[in-house]
């Protein structure tokens, strides 16, 4: 075990800083190798009592004045840095004896003569180096705020300013030959967040953001502009070191926040002497907007054709009511095979967009719009909802009444009551007067959705089945798999995604194999399988003979609207062969 020499030992415990260094003990674990006395007199503790806290693994005293909310993930973070997993870097509360104070630590190895890497910790309590300054700046009036130009939660520079001075700070930059940079920064999901953990801990998470920008950018102008919008002014190096920071900063946001966030969304414009600031903060704006949509990066460098991409979503997000009131948004209906009779066994429901402007608006356009800004409850309910005022149509009509699905995105879940709502309007237009129950109705979540799943929507999704709704996933195999979806989850139906049929015979036929025995572990498991894509006669004898039991793609049936079934039915053009409820319900007996 590596000894620090008595007299640097003693220069380092003379330190009025609070610093604490330790060294890798022998049999494994770590131990303090020097304690400055204002680490001891910010612990209140003695050095007896100190090392009494390591030995072969950190005692849990060690955290006793940890607030409780944050003590384990402290701890997680000191285990990490010392396995030199992660940096540490971190804020958390600490118990005094007026309250809790913020506490803000830092730590980093130092390499010494022998090859020995020692860890130094350095710690500063924010709270009575605030006191501080305020107690110096009410004595001798050093520094007087101008609120009309200083946000008031975070202490930054505010919209006022970037109007006042932001122009000045760009030509500041040309003039000293370098390239100007403007950041649009928010916090993705900041509403999520102040539901899940309260407004005061929202406050907090932003006070956070405003540090930890402030520190990256040190010779830039950091600003609020808005509720949980930020901007930032900078010389502009090179597109590495700018993703190098902002990719930081963003670490550093998810490591510290008090609740799991998923940080930030940055648009960046690298200007120029010709851009005005507003111009500039336009173009980053728009960045801004369509971060995420390429390569999942949380962050996205304007382009000319950014403006093209904006103008789009735009119109999508200002129409999507009145596409609904008009019904310009329509339900197309996708049959789904019975594969070993042949026959109709149900349909699932595609919203289609058909635009009196615009034209055909594709669902790849508008529903990652809709997505990124939380407007995905709206379609799926209206879908529901249209699919419930037309079984009336197809009861009137004589049409077959067969199973429908419905596609519901994970993040409605984070939204509203999906399984009250659903109920409501299967209430609202009376079904049961059709001589169907709710099991008419089938819910689709994706593989990807389960994924991500919060607590509320795990809690929810137990609901649908138990309300008497089918529960699918669709998607199965795109990219997330997990058998854990198995276990995890009670559901109906495994939908595996068109991509394995499509490559069947790819990498020497790798898919087959994966779908026969994905096909034999859900069947063993009493749940159902569907496989999207079924295009060839060929892929729907594969299906037949791995025992799928249903499949859905253009072989069959392509989309169509209920007013062009109508209008051969009333062309009396023949429908094709649909399986009865009693076929339906005997083949599921059998099956099982």
């Amino acid at each position: 075990m590596y000894t620090i020499p008595d007299e640097i030992k003693r220069s380092y415990e003379k330190l009025k800083v609070p610093l604490l260094i330790i060294g890798p003990l022998a049999s494994g674990g770590y131990r303090p190798l020097a304690i400055s006395d204002g680490f001891l007199d910010f612990n209140n503790i003695s050095r007896d009592e100190l090392y009494n806290y390591y030995g072969d693994k950190i005692n849990d005293g060690l955290y006793e004045k940890v607030h409780p909310d944050e003590r384990e993930k402290l701890r997680a973070i000191s285990i990490d840095f010392l396995a030199k997993k992660s940096e540490y870097d971190v804020t958390f509360r600490v118990r005094r004896d007026d309250g809790y104070h913020l506490v803000h630590a830092a730590g980093y190895w130092q390499t010494v003569e022998d090859g020995t890497d020692l860890a130094f910790l350095v710690y500063a309590d924010v709270q009575r180096h605030e006191e501080l300054l305020s107690e110096i700046s009410d004595k001798y009036k050093l520094f007087q705020r101008d609120y009309f130009y200083t946000d008031v939660l975070t202490n930054l520079p505010n919209i006022n300013y970037i109007n006042k001075h932001g122009d000045a700070k760009m030509k500041e930059i040309v003039q000293r030959g370098e390239t100007p940079v403007v950041l649009y920064l928010d916090v993705d999901s900041m509403q999520s967040y102040n539901r899940r953990y309260g407004v005061e801990k929202g406050d907090e998470l932003l006070i956070l953001v405003a540090n930890v920008l402030m520190a990256e950018f040190t010779h830039g102008i950091v600003a609020r502009f808005a509720s949980d919008f930020f901007e930032v002014i900078d010389d502009y190096n090179s597109r590495e070191e700018l993703i190098s920071r902002i990719e930081r900063a963003n670490s550093k946001i998810k490591s510290q926040a008090y609740g799991t966030t998923s940080g930030l969304k940055v648009g960046i414009f690298v200007g120029n002497k010709d851009v005005s600031l507003r111009e500039s903060i336009d173009h980053a704006i728009r960045a801004n907007k369509l971060a995420g949509e390429e390569m999942n990066n949380f962050y996205r460098f304007y382009t000319a054709e950014d403006d093209t991409l904006y103008n789009q979503q735009r119109y999508i997000v200002e129409s999507f009511g009145k596409a609904k009131e008009n019904g310009w948004i329509k339900v197309f209906y996708q049959c789904f095979l019975r594969i070993e009779s042949g026959n109709g066994m149900g349909f699932e429901a595609l919203a289609r967009w058909i635009d009196p402007e615009k034209g055909m608006i594709t669902p790849d356009d508008f529903i990652p719009t809709l997505e990124k800004y939380h407007l995905m409850y709206e379609l799926d309910l209206y879908i529901f909802e249209t699919v419930c005022k037309e079984v009336k149509i197809r009861y009137d009509e004589g049409l077959p009444l067969l199973p429908v699905s419905i596609n519901f995105s994970r993040q409605d879940f984070d939204y509203i009551d999906v399984v009250g709502e659903i109920n409501r309007i299967y209430n609202e237009y009376n079904i049961e007067q059709y001589g169907i129950d709710k099991s008419y109705f089938i819910i689709e979540i994706t593989e990807q959705g389960m994924a991500m799943a919060t607590d509320k929507f795990n809690e929810q999704l137990g609901k649908i089945r138990e309300n008497g709704y089918k529960l699918w996933i669709d998607d199965f195999g795109s990219g997330y798999s997990s058998l854990n979806v198995f276990s995890k989850f009670d559901i109906d139906l495994i939908k595996f995604d068109m991509e394995l049929l499509l490559h069947l015979n790819d990498h020497n036929g790798a898919n087959r194999e994966i779908l026969k025995a994905m096909i034999d572990v859900a069947h063993k498991l009493g749940i159902h399988t569907l496989c999207e894509g079924m295009e060839t006669e060929e892929q729907r004898q594969f299906l037949l003979s791995a025992g799928c039991e249903l499949g859905q793609g253009f072989y069959y049936h392509k989309p169509e609207g209920l007013d062009t079934i109508l209008d051969r039915l009333h062309k009396e053009i023949p429908i094709p062969d649909w399986e009865t409820e009693d076929e339906r319900n005997e083949r599921e007996k059998s099956w099982k």
